[in-house]
């Protein structure tokens, strides 16, 4: 487990742009060796050839040479299919029909890029096929499936064997698997083809493979190093484009047949698991029958419930439907067939084995989760001084002489006091004690009592000695620049267990979209001004409703010692003032309390003698005085933020503080995530502010994400949507190909096209000039699938911190300055946040679909009640699937080829451990009649990352009025089990808390909103059956097949409780129960410490056997080359120094703290 030297998995992978002229040569040279047709041209001038014939010519005799060469290793497979081939001659070795052999001669694609290429002919921008309809866009490829959505009803078929199939999938007979696999290796020639050479006679047929390394357990520098499984994926020639789609998300492993690629010799990465996927659509065509399975007469019980078995022998295998096959063992070798070519299976089927090896291999998680680092960000005005910042915010004391000899090796320092970032040029850092002023686009300070200054210049950072960054940035829509602040510790809000539609992608995307830009206006200056002046000057001395008989004066409105939020709450009502300055609030009208917050934002007191009204005007218009707001004659520009929709479907629209401006955000995860969790007594700086016992340490295991930009189906709305769908090299799927045409057309729409953003009208006016008959793709134009617009659109983003490599390396900068970390010690990423989403929708009779919006905004749940909707995961209709319901254990369920238990064991031990507390946010609807889409998805961890870390825990929160528990109630004779929803917040927490973005808190959530069974009681007792039967009804399969029996005890009981309301005669509430939950008692517990031993019982094992393969490929004088090349003298060292420290008690006991290994359910 321990690493010396941790590093990132050494992958020969060249991410290098290669000349499409180049690629086509190579291509074609592949080609040749196979004895295939290449592309051909028609035209003679070489100049303009793509296939480079004389190239091809040159090397006639040389490919003739290795063809014959290739013929001698027909039969010879890399290592990695061996080992593939090795699992399934065993697997198989007891059933009559012949084992399938992996194909030894397909092109495998070694390189990035080269998928790319074969999934268009070089001299056509479509290729049309009965699965698929792919277009060469302007802005990279367009490929449309048959089907623009995956469903999960009766799609996951598991091969019987050792370990038990779960009840929610197919269990298929080990006899059809090798008739099966047969079959997935016999594609047709049709389906063989590949679009490379589709337009010409000849046309070349094959398979094609690719290599992966997915990550299944993250680095943490100096403990553990970056884990990852190998992934062989085969595919017909026809549909190289789901190769390309992987590719671009988990990367190109190189060729297998290298030993610098084979994992077996890579003994610190790799966890000892092997994956293979095929995809096979021909496999739609079997017949049961065909397939030796049973007739219905002689099926068991499982197999008639399970659809194997028939009574028609035309009868085809899932009624022809799509599905999946996976054969598996606990040996910790899988092998998946998809009889679909969605692009969303194969990723997903990439993530269910990521997750297998997870479960295998102890330690980590595989988790279907979205995440951010939130830093809060602050809108400073025109100015900002150093020395003021530390002495009144940070109370605390840095300077830039410490940095600079702490740091300075990083950074070019210069004599007058300042510093650039070595990396990052466009970083500086900058004295403690700077003045920084924006309309004189200076940066001063003292040195050596010299008068020293450097100019403040846009796309710039600059950072305080404390870790905060400054920066300037212009207005959005005003024609004005303000200084902004970025603080230097940032919140990790993650988002596990997030269903479908559940925001889990919302979590890492920007406010902004959401925010609305207008002039302030007042009605009358000269009165309204008056009104200002009383509510300024007004005595706050007797608010309190406990003490109206202060004396004791209370701060000024204006006064430097009050801030903007505390004036905020000043002038909210609340139950903790008196009757009589309630009605005195209620009687400000309400574009007078926004004149005082702005006065309050711009007017400092402290630096002039001046009146505030000194500053503040209104415009004139002929003459006469209008209404729109100046600040030293600059026009103030008021902010909204959408949060939620009207009846009307208009928005709800809620005024930001003046100085608010949208969190800085580090995306940390989407959808696939490795986590591992460790004792935090083992990682050196940490953010102090936390206490939990055991981390969680996240990476990411995509390099680009398959999103769904469901807003920027709305013209101008998703602009970060509109910028990555602008860009070159684009993977996208379920849009229209428009055509030349197309674009005039949407040109002479004036009014429609100036809604987009500038990028995208380039890209329109692009299409509609080009001469050649070239595609391209607009947001707001979705396929068309049976008549209707596709709810589907996707594409490949890529990862922001990969684009943006500047904001990764601000945010390391600010935390290793804020907490002194020193140069060879790592910046850890803890969790700091759990904050999952839920889809919720009103009833929908007409399709069958119940009510869900029984949560307010926000609810925070104990563990207990919160993990038992992770084991449901009841989710709403969302757009990316096909219906609504339960998703399954943590909403991995439909994908998981093992039993739930191990999931839920390791998930729930995981938070028992780490003691993170879960807060859900509501996406989809709240209620009958309020519709938010992602829009409190996205105010989340913009309000949790401005609050500080008491103000997040629940106790405090449950103690002072801002959450309510919800108890169980009488419905029209029937007990409600409303207490499964935990608690929800109350308008004592918008009034505590939502002042940190809002002018007016307490409207962000009226009562309907925040009490959802005000609006519907019969929808809301129903929403709450709808869970607690959802609950029962996935629980009891636990009981059925006795996988219950594999569950950690705190799991049984809630498996119990689900299933049949108690455990052992206690119903949750009981103290005995929830004492279960205890991080000390289970730490202590005898099947804790078991778990421990099998995981150090599994590294054992694992070293012991990669000794052995090691010293083999050494002793094996063919490999002599590779010894020196790949260090395998010093790789096989430290890997006896790894066997004989796994052996040792020292490391058994390092283990505590960690979730170990589960033991698997094996019935």
């Amino acid at each position: 487990m321990q690493s010396n030297n941790p590093s990132k998995i050494e992958i020969k992978s060249k991410e290098s742009k290669i000349d499409q002229k180049d690629l086509i040569r190579y291509i074609n040279l592949q080609l040749a060796a196979m004895g295939q047709p290449i592309f051909t041209e028609n035209f003679e001038e070489e100049k303009n050839q793509l296939s480079d014939p004389k190239f091809i010519k040159l090397t006639d005799s040389l490919i003739k040479n290795y063809r014959a060469q290739a013929r001698l290793l027909a039969d010879h497979l890399c290592p990695v299919d061996q080992r593939i081939q090795n699992f399934l001659n065993e697997y198989l070795e007891d059933v009559e029909t012949e084992v399938a052999k992996l194909p030894s001669s397909t092109f495998i694609l070694d390189q990035p890029g080269i998928a790319r290429e074969l999934s268009l002919p070089p001299d056509k921008d479509e290729h049309i096929t009965d699965l698929l309809s792919s277009y060469r866009i302007k802005q990279g490829v367009l490929h449309n499936p048959k089907h623009d959505r995956r469903t999960t009803s009766g799609s996951f078929h598991i091969v019987g064997g050792s370990l038990p199939v779960p009840l929610d999938k197919i269990e298929l007979p080990k006899k059809a698997f090798g008739k099966f696999l047969q079959a997935a290796f016999s594609p047709s020639s049709e389906l063989k083809q590949i679009p490379f050479t589709a337009t010409q006679e000849k046309k070349a047929e094959i398979m094609v493979s690719l290599l992966l390394r997915p990550i299944v357990c993250p680095e943490v520098k100096g403990i553990i190093s970056q884990k990852s499984m190998e992934v062989r994926f085969f595919a017909p020639g026809s549909l190289v484009s789901n190769l390309d789609f992987v590719e671009s998300i988990f990367g190109n492993a190189g060729d297998p047949n290298q030993p610098a690629n084979d994992a077996g010799l890579d003994i610190e990465h790799w966890t000892g698991h092997t994956g293979c996927i095929v995809l096979a659509p021909q496999l739609l065509e079997l017949k049961k029958k065909d397939l030796g399975l049973p007739h219905y007469d002689d099926a068991t019980e499982r197999e008639r419930n399970d659809g194997v078995c028939w009574k028609d022998e035309n009868e085809l295998y899932n009624n022809g439907n799509a599905f999946k096959l996976t054969c598996r063992s606990e040996k910790g070798i899988v092998i998946t067939l998809i009889a679909d070519n969605y692009f969303g299976y194969s990723k997903k089927e990439i993530k269910t084995q990521i997750s297998y090896s997870a479960n295998l291999y102890g330690l980590a998680e595989e988790e279907h989760s979205g995440g951010a680092i939130a830093f809060p960000r602050k809108n400073l005005g025109d100015s900002f001084s150093g020395a003021l910042f530390m002495k009144n915010v940070l109370k605390k004391q840095y300077s830039y002489d410490e940095m600079a000899k702490q740091y300075g090796e990083t950074m070019e320092l210069h004599p007058e006091g300042f510093a650039i970032d070595k990396e990052n040029p466009n970083i500086y850092y900058i004295n403690e004690n700077s003045n920084v002023d924006l309309y004189k686009s200076t940066i001063s300070w003292t040195k050596d009592g010299k008068e020293q200054s450097i100019r403040l210049v846009p796309g710039h950072f600059y950072v305080h000695p404390s870790g905060y960054k400054l920066h300037m940035e212009k207005h959005p829509t005003a024609p004005s620049w303000r200084l902004v602040s970025t603080f230097a510790e940032g919140t990790f809000c993650h988002k596990p267990c997030t269903v479908s539609g559940g925001g889990k992608s919302e979590i890492s995307k920007s406010l902004l979209n959401a925010i609305l830009y207008s002039s302030f206006y007042i009605q009358d200056m000269e009165k309204d001004f008056n009104l200002a002046d009383k509510v300024i000057n007004h005595d706050y001395t007797k608010r309190w409703n406990d003490a109206p008989n202060r004396t004791v004066p209370a701060r000024s409105l204006l006064s430097s010692d009050r801030s903007l939020g505390s004036v905020v709450k000043l002038l909210t009502p609340s139950k903790y003032y008196t009757t009589e300055y309630n009605e005195f609030l209620n009687s400000i009208p309400d574009h007078v309390k926004a004149l005082v917050l702005f006065v309050k934002r711009f007017y400092r007191p402290e630096r002039t003698d001046s009146s505030w009204r000194d500053y503040f005007s209104v415009d004139v218009i002929n003459g006469r005085k209008g209404h729109e707001l100046l600040f030293n004659n600059r026009k103030i520009v008021a902010s909204y933020l959408r949060v939620g929709f009207a009846g009307d479907k208009s928005w709800y629209l809620n005024k930001l503080r003046q100085d608010f401006i949208a969190a800085a955000k580090i995306q940390m995860e989407d959808d696939i995530t490795a986590s591992v969790v460790l004792p935090a007594s083992r990682l050196n700086f940490l953010n102090e502010s936390y206490d939990n016992k055991s981390v969680k340490i996240t990476t990411n295991c995509e390099k680009r994400f398959f999103q769904r930009p469901d807003e920027a189906v709305h013209r101008g709305y998703d602009k970060e949507a509109e910028a990555d769908l602008s860009m070159r090299n684009n993977f996208t799927s379920n849009y229209e190909p428009l055509t030349r045409e197309d674009g005039k057309e949407l040109l002479a729409d004036a009014i429609g096209f100036d809604l987009y953003t500038k990028p995208i009208k380039e890209i329109i006016r692009q299409g509609a000039e080009s001469k050649k008959s070239n595609y391209f793709i607009s947001p707001s134009h979705t396929r068309i699938v049976d008549g209707k617009p596709s709810q589907n659109p996707r594409y490949l983003q890529i990862r922001p911190d990969l684009v943006n490599p500047v904001d990764d390396r601000l945010a390391e900068i600010g935390i290793r300055l804020a907490r002194r970390i020193p140069l060879d010690q790592p910046v850890h990423h803890p969790v700091n946040a759990v904050l999952p989403g839920r889809r919720n929708n009103p009833a929908d009779k007409a399709a069958g679909i119940r009510a869900l919006s029984v949560y307010n905004p926000v609810h925070y749940q104990e563990l207990p009640e919160l993990f038992m909707d992770f084991i449901c995961s009841l989710t709403g209709k969302s757009p990316s699937t096909t219906g609504a319901g339960s998703e399954g254990a943590l909403t991995k369920g439909p994908f998981n080829m093992l039993s739930p238990t191990t999931d839920l064991n390791n998930a729930l031990l995981s938070y028992i451990l780490t003691g993170y507390q879960g807060f859900s946010s509501a996406a989809g609807h709240v209620g009958t009649e309020n519709r938010f889409d992602h829009d409190v998805s996205l105010l989340i961890p913009e309000l949790w990352c401005r609050l500080k870390e008491e103000n997040r825990d629940p106790k405090l929160l449950i103690q002072e009025g801002s959450l309510e528990k919800l108890s169980d109630f009488e419905y029209e004779g029937e007990k409600i089990h409303a207490s499964r929803l935990g608690y929800r917040i109350t308008e004592e927490f918008l009034f505590r808390y939502m002042n940190r973005i809002f002018d007016e808190p307490q409207n962000v959530f009226n009562e309907r909103m925040l009490k959802p069974e005000i609006q519907d009681m019969e929808a809301y007792a129903d929403g709450i059956k709808n869970i607690v039967e959802a609950q029962k009804k996935v629980a009891i399969n636990y009981f059925k097949d006795n996988s219950v029996s594999a569950a950690i005890p705190p799991l049984q009981i809630l498996l119990s409780i689900m299933a049949y309301g108690e455990y052992e005669g206690k119903e949750i509430s009981d103290p005995e129960l929830r004492k279960q939950f205890d991080r000390d008692l289970v730490i202590n517990s005898s099947w804790y410490k078991a778990r421990l031993k099998n995981k150090q019982q599994i590294d054992i094992n694992f070293y012991t056997k990669q000794i052995v393969y090691l010293e083999a490929f050494m002793a094996n004088k063919i490999n002599a080359e590779w010894n020196g090349e790949l260090h395998l003298e010093e790789r096989l060292l430290k890997a006896k120094q790894e066997l004989k420290h796994v052996k040792t008690e020292e490391y058994l006991q390092g283990l505590v703290g960690t979730i170990g290994a589960d033991p698997l359910f094996k019935a």
